[in-house]
């Protein structure tokens, strides 16, 4: 008698707020635990002792091009024990015309996992919806959540619990901006959004927010975001999609991370930004090169954070 196959939903991970709160601080807890293990470990290519993906492979597919990212998931497939194939679209079939859909479909039969750098974020959640395998968002035009973890890492490494903390975002309403929103309702803190008012968070994004739990108010003025906050984050003026470079700097000129601004904050207060950064334009070389400053930690913490998501989504 042939015995029923059972199947399980894979794990994704794509946005923040898709993924209950209890379940996003244990993905945190295991990040700061396996990042204290490696302290005794010598060499960043040396696996982890637990090594949970031993025998796993990650498919990492990228449409837009990436240094923190690739590398980071590159190097915590390898931590953890497991391997990583790097596909770029130009590389592959979809680049020629393949729908995401059978895309999707043959990878689940080559590897145990994909994380995807795309364009659109509906190409992910296509992804997502005919994969088999857990689908990790490494970056879309809506969200960046797996950056946003390791930012909430790096902040309560720096400043301590991050429930009730003011955070102020300076610039555009971007992914970025976007994937802090959802991490303000799951993780409980103050979020101001300064931003020009031609490209702040809609209404609808706000009441979002609010109506789950959230503390998140929109503001044109700089000083009123971030007078007494515990952190200040920022991103680059002009994303890689973004075809009205010059009028979004000038829109957001008055929105640059200056020393005197960030004096503003709360003592101690730290600065964060994703990177790649451009002196000058978003922030002053004085506060990103600063003591202030936490982006080179926020930086590495990418591989401690990543790995405890793909040891989420892959039941490790």
């Amino acid at each position: 008698m042939k015995m029923p196959v059972v199947t399980t939903a894979p794990r994704h991970f794509l946005d923040l707020h898709q993924v209950d709160a209890a379940t996003l601080r244990g993905i945190l807890s295991d990040a700061v635990e396996r990042k204290r293990n490696r302290a005794t470990i010598i060499g960043r290519g040396a696996r982890d002792a637990d090594a949970p993906l031993a025998g796993r492979m990650l498919a990492m597919l990228f449409e837009r091009p990436s240094t923190r990212t690739r590398v980071s998931f590159q190097v915590a497939m390898a931590q953890l024990g497991g391997d990583s194939i790097i596909l770029r679209q130009e590389e592959l079939q979809l680049g020629r015309g393949e729908t995401v859909a059978d895309t999707a479909r043959v990878l689940s039969r080559y590897v145990d996992g994909i994380m995807a750098r795309a364009r659109d974020h509906q190409a992910l959640l296509d992804m997502a919806e005919h994969a088999t395998v857990p689908v990790i968002n490494g970056l879309t035009d809506r969200s960046h959540p797996c950056q946003v973890m390791a930012d909430i890492m790096t902040f309560e490494e720096r400043v301590g619990p991050i429930r009730s903390k003011v955070l102020a975002w300076v610039g555009a309403c971007n992914n970025m901006a976007q994937s802090w929103m959802h991490a303000a309702v799951q993780f409980g803190f103050d979020l101001r959004l300064a931003c020009p008012a031609e490209l702040g968070p809609t209404p609808a994004m706000v009441t979002w927010a609010c109506d789950r739990g959230g503390n998140v108010r929109a503001t044109t003025d700089v000083n009123a975001a971030v007078a007494g906050a515990d952190c200040v984050m920022t991103d680059t003026w002009v994303s890689m999609n973004d075809k009205d470079g010059d009028r979004r700097k000038q829109l957001l000129e008055g929105f640059q991370v200056t020393a005197s601004l960030l004096a503003s904050a709360k003592p101690g207060a730290i600065f964060l930004h994703c990177l790649p950064a451009h002196r000058g334009e978003e922030v002053e070389a004085a506060v990103i090169d600063g003591p202030q400053s936490a982006v080179w930690d926020e930086a590495e913490n990418r591989v401690h954070a990543q790995k405890a998501i793909l040891a989420w989504c892959l039941g490790a």
